[in-house]
């Protein structure tokens, strides 16, 4: 059999489940590099969106500090150190269980995610926003926005920790709650005129895409290594056969024996 038709044979299913997995990361891959080259060539409507967004925006919260009061107050709540202590605290509490996997991909998740973000922002080197009478001021090169990679990578991690814990409702705020509160992060840092739109939209698909793919590797892991049945990571998320490990008393949170 050839490998072509071994990636997508039913009876090889850890091959096509790699396959399907790689092909995803890819695909989320690909805006990325789109955006990266339209910045770095200074693509003319990818500029006209980013000025528009920042003039219109910066306007706005100059004329209302209420507005501009709670940008800084979303942008300082879930700031980088935020999501640090967080993940830190999910990854001491893992430890604690003895669920080292869980952690260890927890932590790697964060930290390689970090250090490429600070890697790309250095070989990048765009420059943030310059508008009249700034409303905020923040140091270092734009691209990708670090805020939004950083709750692009928290939320991910944590949202695929707590998936196996909780019941279908549960699931659907989780989703929720690690859609939106990295989608507020950038915004608030686009209407504080830190960052351009493209720096904001290049930190999700690249918080994203490193959740994503490290999530298709420790499920390979777990399938090949452990033997452990196929899971559907945006379901239950990463490992769900340890929320026995993870739980004071095993089982869904809110369940009753």
């Amino acid at each position: 059999m050839s490998w072509w038709r071994r990636r997508f044979d039913p009876q090889h299913g850890l091959g096509l489940r790699l396959t399907v997995a790689v092909a995803a990361v890819t695909l989320i891959g690909v805006p990325f590099t789109v955006l990266l080259v339209f910045v770095k060539t200074s693509f003319g409507p990818l500029t006209e969106i980013d000025e528009g967004a920042a003039r219109d925006l910066h306007v706005y919260a100059v004329g209302n500090p209420g507005f501009a009061r709670l940008m800084e107050l979303v942008s300082d709540v879930f700031a980088p150190l935020t999501w640090r202590i967080a993940v830190g605290a999910a990854v001491a509490w893992l430890v604690w269980r003895r669920a080292y996997h869980l952690a260890l991909w927890a932590a790697t998740t964060l930290t390689v995610g970090g250090l490429l973000g600070l890697a790309l922002k250095v070989v990048v080197a765009r420059a943030r926003p310059s508008l009249p009478d700034p409303v905020a001021i923040a140091p270092g090169a734009s691209f990708p926005s670090g805020h939004t990679v950083n709750a692009t990578l928290g939320a991910g991690i944590l949202l695929l920790l707590v998936l196996p814990l909780v019941r279908e409702r549960g699931r659907a705020l989780a989703w929720a709650l690690a859609v939106l509160i990295p989608l507020a992060v950038g915004f608030s840092r686009i209407a504080l005129g830190v960052h351009w739109f493209s720096d904001v939209a290049a930190g999700l698909v690249f918080g994203v895409a490193v959740v994503a793919a490290t999530a298709a590797a420790f499920e390979t892991w777990r399938r090949r290594d452990v033997g452990r049945r196929p899971a559907q990571p945006l379901r239950e998320g990463v490992g769900p056969e340890a929320k026995r490990e993870i739980t004071p008393q095993g089982g869904r949170i809110g369940h009753r024996s």
